[in-house]
Formats: structure tokens, sequence, C-alpha cells
């Protein structure tokens, strides 16, 4: 799906294309957004709650909410200007996913192992759709309406979306949707642009974009991940055009150098027209499946090089916030946004103001 327009394609994969093309600007998720909201994307609908199913996977699936909870409470964001997307529709789908995927989720069994949810099986599936793909297809709507954001304000921040295990053609590691892949495909067409770079920052590999983008030199992909853990995806490595591979444990200091030194590998690299930041936060010390021991200051400081490195370039950054699979994930991330704001980075003021 990654592959560039050929004019040497055979009739049926220029057709796709061309089909592909239309159902992006025929879309509804790139909306027209007042000067008076930030960008800051979110809607109650990313949380998913019901009969405690949510308790069975360690991801905290309420974690979306309570951020935005922490930055309104303290006065930080005012809840008004909070921008909320709408949900992917089928046909938004399908610009990446085949029909065939799609389909299959209407089985809650296959939902449920792609979310890694046993239990999930049992239930009707009109009540996974509503109760647990609509959150994650309004997080995609997120996803995709953030690129267009950014290029307008010069950042944007989905307050969910990174579900990178998700390839086109698979799901998995509780990513149900290509998120990362379908907002750069809008990208490329509605907002002219032909050079992207993912800087993936969460603990685990990103090997479902890598696997849609494997043979597209519009993308660089920059993927710094505990190389011991899940999902182990050896082929998608291949993909990868700056890889940086930790080992279970490192630590604050030893973490962040290394991030000083590969972010100027990936200035020298590769001059992108947006960047797309996966900033998961299962690096932080204790969580149980990221295993690295980055302490909360460290996520926050983390944060700040990518911006900076972005306002550097002057490049527009999205940022979507991925994995991390503690309660305390939410504070943390509330307290790097607020950060970024601290240091004018972001503005979550006055959105009229375009921080390029």
């Amino acid at each position: 799906m990654g592959t560039s327009p050929s004019h040497s394609s055979p009739p049926s994969m220029a057709a796709a294309e061309e089909l592909r093309r239309n159902r992006i600007l025929s879309s509804k998720l790139y909306f027209n957004v007042a000067p008076s909201k930030v960008a800051v994307i979110y809607s109650p609908s990313y949380d998913i709650a019901f009969l405690g199913i949510e308790k069975l996977h360690p991801f905290d699936s309420s974690k979306w909410g309570r951020i935005c909870q922490f930055l309104t409470n303290e006065d930080v964001l005012d809840k008004n200007k909070i921008i909320e997307p709408l949900e992917a529709s089928k046909d938004d789908l399908l610009v990446v996913h085949p029909e065939l995927y799609l389909r299959r989720l209407k089985s809650s069994v296959n939902v449920s192992t792609i979310l890694e949810v046993p239990p999930i099986a049992m239930l009707p599936n009109c009540l996974v759709q509503e109760k647990v793909l609509h959150p994650f297809r309004m997080q995609v709507g997120g996803s995709i309406l953030a690129a267009k954001l950014a290029k307008e304000r010069g950042w944007a921040i989905n307050v969910g979306g990174g579900f990178h295990h998700c390839s086109a053609q698979k799901g998995g590691g509780f990513c149900v949707y290509a998120d990362i892949t379908l907002c750069i495909q809008y990208a490329f067409v509605r907002l002219n642009i032909s050079r992207v770079m993912i800087i993936d920052l969460d603990a685990h590999q990103g090997n479902g974009h890598e696997t849609d983008f494997s043979d597209d030199r519009r993308v660089y992909m920059m993927d710094m991940y505990n190389s011991q853990i899940y999902p182990l995806d050896y082929e998608a490595r291949r993909y990868i055009d700056q890889k940086i591979e930790l080992k279970s444990g490192t630590r604050t200091k030893e973490y962040l150098e290394e991030l000083d030194r590969e972010l100027e590998v990936a200035r020298n690299q590769f001059n992108p027209e947006l960047v797309v930041y996966n900033a998961g936060t299962d690096i932080l010390d204790g969580d149980p499946l990221g295993r690295l021991k980055i302490s909360p200051e460290g996520v926050v400081i983390r944060d700040e090089k990518v911006f900076r490195f972005a306002k550097e370039m002057n490049v527009p950054i999205v940022m979507l916030t991925s994995g991390g699979y503690m309660k305390s994930s939410a504070r943390v991330i509330a307290d790097s946004i607020i950060n970024l704001s601290k240091k004018n980075l972001i503005d979550l003021n006055s959105s009229t103001n375009n921080n390029l």
C-alpha cells in the first residue's frame, strides 16, 4: 500500500490508486477548524469502558480522557478549545485496509486476538463495534485530522492514536487500524507533501507502518525500541531507515544521550515536510511491557527534544500518544504537554499563532 504511483502501472493498479485518491478527496475527516480552537484533538468517545472488560488488558483504556482532565482541571487548557474529530468511516479505512481485513473485524474472535483480550470473543459483534471499535475509529479520525492541523498551526497533538503495530493487512498488539499509515496517505494527497519522517519512540518496534511503507522512499522511518520484546518482527526491522535497538533496563541518561545522537543523524539524512511523532510512554520505569527504566522527567525531556528538533527544522509535527501501560502515564503525558507549552514549542492559548 505504500508504493508511489507509477506511470507504467498496469490498469488495475492505476484504477486502485485513483479510487484511493478519490476516497481521500471525498473524506469528511479533513474539516475546517475555528481559529479559537487549540490543536489538541480528543473526544470522550476515545475511552473504552464497559462491563469492566477494559481491565483485562494492561493498557489503561481511559488514559486519553485522564490526560485532558489533568490539563483542564489545572486551567492549562480550556476544554471548549479542544477539537473533537469525526469517526473514520468504512470508506476512510478502505484507503489503506482491504475490504477483507475490515470484514474480519466483524468476527469478535478476530478482534479479541488483535486486542489480546480473549473474553471479547464471547461478545456479540454489535457490542464490540460500538464499545471497542468505535473508540478506535474516532482516534483514527483524530490522527488523520492532526496532519491538517499541524500544517496549518505548526503542531498538533492527538490525545490518542499511534496504533503502530497495525499494517494495512494485519492488526495486533492492541492496534486494530493503521492510523499512522492513514494519516500519511491523507497528507500526501490533501496537503500536497511528499516527504514525511516518522519518529517512533514507543518502547515497541512500529512494525505496522514499517511494513506499509517498506518500499516508499517518501517516508523516512526512525525507530528507537527495546529489541528484546514484542513484536520481534525481524522482517519489518529490515525496512527501518534508522534503527536504534535498546536493551531491557536502559536508563534515562543513556536513553536521552542516544536520542540526541540519533536526532542529529536524522537531521542530516532526510529533509521532511511533516514529522509524525509516535510518543509512547511505555518506556517509563516500571511499565510491565516496555521493560525500560526511563524516569517521568526523562519522558518530558524526550518529547521536548523531538518538538525542538521539528521547530529547528521548520517542519510541522503531529504527536500521537501510542502505548503506555501504567496508570501514571496520563499524568506524565499531561506534564509533558504543559512543559511543551512553557517552552513555547506549542501554544495552548492562542491557536492563531503558527509555531513554525
